[in-house]
């Protein structure tokens, strides 16, 4: 009887403290995650020396529960996982020390896996990838479009110039009075208002693949500014349309400017921002008329945000080639994909 493949996968990039088990890459037997937002609300943001210090408190109480949850032990497992990058430097520090440390005790191989590639491979979860297939990776910060050419196979072929669109998001909500993160609010309110400011869509129409959300931010603060200063009363619920459709109108524009490109099959949409709803409904509704023949998949909400299981994913595609570290592995902040 062949042995199942188990990895035991950890998160810890950012503000979340997350450790998962994996069987064959795309059963999810636990993933648990202990979110620290509540600790970064009252600052407007993630604090690199906050976050750190949540990690070291919950990453061993989250691979006891992961372990639990999936009735397995550590003999049971194929393999330990980690993103080593791209993140806060300290938080990813936490899950590499925590992971070289089970793989070495356990005597189990420790596969380094990229954040953006577990992103994408949440898709993994809700159906089988074909290959080649292009990825919008949208987060709080990264804004690209990628191509796979084959497993484990990432190529840039476009990227924000400046601030990614989650972090246009979380910035503008600190204007309306919105805590963070401010995606999910923003969303609420643009469904309910409608798109009257007509802010710009930068490199809209352009000859590239890139993104710029940094004019459309100002041009937000700045219109909000103004109407303060003058004592006019401006509708949140408008602002917030007419931010959102600003940044899905780009994307969606931009992601059918690369399929016209690079034809494929498939299309991942991927990362934190794949959770709003505004993009999720613009993106199907805009390929289903101009791309009929085109598989787009998004993970469901709760596996868009940093989670273990998706590094679990990704770790099996990188089990596959056998592409180990071992305990020199050091946390690297900015790394990112290839560029075509």
């Amino acid at each position: 009887m062949t042995k199942r493949e188990l990895i035991l996968a950890f998160e810890s990039s950012c503000d979340e403290t997350s450790v998962a088990v994996i069987e064959d890459g795309t059963k999810i037997l636990s993933n648990i995650i202990a979110t620290q937002i509540n600790s970064h609300k009252r600052f407007g943001g993630v604090v690199p020396e906050v976050a750190s210090r949540h990690h070291v408190e919950q990453i061993t109480d989250c691979i006891d529960l992961a372990l639990n949850e999936a009735n397995v032990n550590y003999s049971d497992l194929t393999a330990v996982a980690v993103t080593y990058g791209p993140g806060l430097v300290g938080s990813l520090l936490i899950g590499v020390t925590a992971a070289k440390t089970v793989a070495y005790a356990h005597q189990l191989p420790l596969i380094p896996v990229n954040h953006m590639a577990g992103h994408i491979y949440a898709a993994r979860f809700v159906k089988p990838l074909q290959y080649p297939l292009l990825a919008l990776m949208v987060s709080g910060g990264h804004t690209e479009l990628v191509t796979l050419t084959a497993p484990g196979e990432f190529h840039i072929i476009g990227e924000t110039r400046d601030d990614a669109a989650g972090e246009a998001y979380d910035k503008i909500g600190r204007v309306l009075g919105i805590t963070y993160p401010a995606g999910k609010e923003v969303d609420r309110l643009a469904h309910l208002g409608h798109d009257t400011f007509h802010f710009p869509r930068a490199m809209d129409g352009e000859d590239n693949l890139d993104f710029s959300f940094s004019g459309l931010k100002s041009a937000f603060i700045n219109t909000v500014h103004h109407a303060d200063q003058i004592g006019e009363q401006l509708s949140r619920e408008d602002l917030a349309a007419s931010f959102q459709a600003a940044v899905v109108d780009v994307l969606v524009d931009k992601t059918v400017q690369a399929l016209h490109q690079h034809p494929v099959d498939q299309l991942v949409v991927a990362g934190g921002v794949a959770a709003n709803q505004g993009l999720r409904e613009a993106m199907t509704a805009r390929l289903a008329e101009e791309f009929p023949n085109i598989d787009v998949i998004i993970p469901p909400v709760r596996l868009t945000g940093d989670n273990a299981a998706m590094i679990g994913a990704a770790a099996h595609i990188e089990l596959a080639k056998h592409h180990f570290a071992d305990e020199t592995l050091n946390a690297v902040p900015n790394l990112n994909f290839q560029h075509a």
